[in-house]
């Protein structure tokens, strides 16, 4: 049966007025459904056919709202050989890639700084690759990437750790199937760990299966509950945010240009080519164009007339404990539990570089791609999962939560590939976990799709793969410190307790070469407000900082981009307008 016949079918049983078509491996779906459950349903559905390469799912619901695009200015502000759209971790590595050719390179991000999307908002695991189906392309870059984070992170003095990973079953890892408890134990113990062995070896993962006794005593507050665990020594954690203000910064030393606060909202094509990146700023003439917009790929594609694809967004929500608890655990770990969710590798228990533990994330189909709340429901999610794995995990440690949202097709692949009808436009579409772990070998990828289109490519002689990294006050010695305070003394005068960080590490992140403006910005640098408070006592004070080093009046400072300010104006101006009134 064609697949067009066979979605329309799926459809028509279920009462869904659906007409399917397709072009060049592309499966086009026009019709209406109930609700924006159904569009996902029929989506997910229609990308697990064989050979389709994407889905464009124009469905209509009731509710479904109609997106006004916004008008751009006509005067010319750039020209590149090549501009990258989306400033994540993608987007900046494939720009730190392509700074070692002699090219006009510009990134454009539509947010105040890089990193402000999914690079955020992950767990910051470093995937080896055995948690992704066998065979993608996900997993395929995933495995590569991997292996390039080593070398990176000496060259861009990013942190990174090979921390581990526990791999853990126990009596309740097929609680939720339909066979008797015996059997279930047995295949958790001894069938399980040998697959995943297996499939380790195949891929060249180092893993060694651990017996129940030793992990209870390598970790004392894993569940009693616990059969045995495999262990990945391999598995990894950075930072995501510093990792991407690296390679930015890198970057731009190499020649690559930032246009920050600069939102792509058409594209002019002539000829089956895209000659003019428009934004709210004005227009960039480009030779080629890479797509890496993350969770609006599918709305930039959209802009080219080069769509092949839509993005189903995914939130994940993550919480966050107390420092004090980061001896709770040794490794990062996670739980299997059968049958196990599609697309979905179950989150666990990770430790971030700092030692704080995260719980999450969690996954949950939402519609509005700004959804980053994080609810009741979801929290006690959270709990409720991995109290089989840490039962005694105390509440009270949590700190903060957030969310994050995967840019999922249908198709749940990573799309890099030329696009079929423009010639000079490459997708980087639908990365979702593990796109941190993979970008490094997206990065290839997309110089290998660029010399294959023509692009002619000269390596450049005085390519420099190094940066530093601005000072942490609080990983130096005392006397290192000294030496700091003496040079400047705003290094000795500490703002954010709860993390020690200093006001000197403030002002460099303020004048860095991508500088911080606003709150989270300055948070991501520096950590000022992600301790046990998380900032009720330092963010009047980098606020106060911010304005002084930039001129910005303090009622204007920001929390993270437009519409968050953080101030409405002094206070005694306030009431004396009330006591008028």
């Amino acid at each position: 049966m064609r697949v067009e016949k066979k979605v329309e079918k799926y459809a028509k049983r279920r009462g869904w007025k659906v007409k399917a078509r397709t072009e060049d491996g592309i499966l086009y779906l026009e019709g209406e459904v109930p609700s924006y459950k159904e569009y996902v349903e029929i989506g997910r559905y229609a990308g697990k056919q064989k050979n389709v390469e994407g889905v464009v799912n124009r469905l209509k619901y009731k509710g479904k709202k109609e997106e006004k695009r916004k008008e751009g200015r006509n005067e010319i502000i750039g020209e590149a050989d090549v501009v990258i759209i989306g400033g994540g971790v993608t987007g900046c590595m494939i720009a730190r890639e392509l700074s070692k050719y002699k090219l006009d390179i510009i990134l454009v991000e539509k947010a105040e700084d890089v990193a402000c999307g999914a690079t955020k908002a992950n767990n910051a695991m470093v995937h080896t690759g055995i948690g992704e189906k066998m065979g993608t392309l996900k997993q395929k870059l995933c495995v590569e990437g991997h292996k390039m984070y080593e070398e990176l992170s000496k060259q861009l003095d990013f942190p990174y750790e090979k921390n581990g990973m526990w791999i853990i079953l126990t009596k309740d890892s097929f609680a939720d199937m339909p066979i008797p408890s015996f059997l279930g134990n047995f295949i958790a113990r001894f069938i399980i760990p040998r697959i995943i062995l297996r499939r380790a070896k195949k891929l060249g993962i180092p893993m060694y299966i651990v017996k129940r006794k030793e992990l209870l005593k390598e970790e004392p507050n894993v569940t009693s509950r616990a059969l045995v665990a495999v262990y990945s020594p391999t598995y990894g954690v950075t930072s995501p945010y510093l990792f991407t203000i690296a390679l930015a910064e890198n970057a731009i030393d190499n020649g690559v240009k930032i246009m920050l606060e600069t939102e792509v909202v058409d594209m002019i094509t002539e000829g089956g080519e895209v000659k003019e990146v428009v934004t709210d700023k004005g227009r960039i003439k480009a030779r080629y164009v890479i797509n890496a917009a993350g969770i609006y790929a599918d709305k930039v594609a959209e802009m080219a007339e080069a769509r092949e694809y839509t993005i189903h967004p995914k939130k994940g929500s993550t919480l966050i404990f107390d420092k004090d608890y980061g001896n709770y655990i040794k490794h990062s770990m996670t739980i299997l539990k059968f049958p196990r969710t599609e697309h979905y590798k179950g989150g666990g228990a990770m430790l971030t570089l700092e030692r704080n533990i995260q719980l999450g994330p969690t996954l949950m189909e939402v519609e509005d791609r700004e959804d980053t709340s994080v609810k009741a429901a979801e929290i006690e999610q959270i709990f409720s999962h991995f109290s089989l794995l840490l039962p005694d995990l105390p509440r009270k440690g949590v700190i903060a939560y957030f969310a994050g949202l995967r840019a999922a097709t249908f198709t749940e692949d990573f799309i890099i590939r030329r696009a079929k009808k423009v010639r000079n436009f490459i997708h980087v579409a639908g990365i979702q976990s593990p796109g941190l772990a993979a970008a490094p070998a997206v990065a290839k990828m997309v110089v290998g799709l660029l010399k294959e289109s023509g692009l002619e490519m000269v390596e450049k002689e005085d390519f420099n793969p190094y940066r530093k990294a601005n000072v942490v006050i609080r990983e130096l010695s005392i006397e290192e410190r000294k030496k700091m305070v003496e040079k400047d003394a705003r290094y000795g005068k500490i703002v954010c307790r709860c993390e020690g960080v200093t006001e000197g590490e403030i002002v460099d992140a303020i004048h860095g070469k991508i500088g911080a403006t606003n709150i989270d910005a300055i948070k991501r640098r520096t950590r000022a407000g992600m301790g046990r408070c998380q900032g009720s006592f330092c963010l009047p004070h980098v606020a106060k900082i911010i304005s002084r080093e930039t001129g910005i009046p303090l009622e204007k400072i920001k929390k993270n981009g437009n519409g968050s300010n953080l101030f409405v104006g002094k206070a005694k101006c306030l009431l004396e307008e009330k006591n008028e009134n």
